[in-house]
């Protein structure tokens, strides 16, 4: 069973977003929200969000379906970060000049799954 989900336009930049997302990937659920509630970063804090929501809608699939759920069953299958639009300001600098800021915008896309048992293929 597999559950998904995106956060988007999170005022964090897609680099430093993905320094944090790499953090994670391929792991366990709950190590991965473990890891990202003491993880230094800023960027952790809404990904922590997006994982925990994931792990929610796997729960609320899982009942739908009358399936037993399991929290410890669920990995980290697909997470990735992708560039939103950036938001432009201009900052006053000497002489009447002005330079451009970019504050860029992260959409979080992760995607939880349980562990395949068997079937080499």
């Amino acid at each position: 069973m597999e559950a998904k989900a995106i956060a988007r336009y999170v005022r964090v930049t897609p680099m430093k977003a993905r320094r944090v997302v790499d953090l994670v990937r391929g792991k366990q659920a709950n190590e991965a929200l473990a890891i990202l509630k003491f993880a230094p970063q800023g960027a952790s804090e809404p990904v922590y969000k997006v994982v925990a929501s994931a792990m929610a809608n796997a729960r609320q699939h899982a009942d739908k379906a009358g399936v037993a759920f399991n929290e410890d069953d669920y990995v980290i299958t697909e997470a990735r970060v992708d560039e939103g639009p950036t938001m432009k300001r201009f900052r006053p600098r000497a002489q009447g000049r002005a330079f451009r800021i970019n504050k860029r915008t992260s959409h979080v896309t992760i995607v939880v799954g349980t562990e395949e048992k068997g079937g080499d293929q």
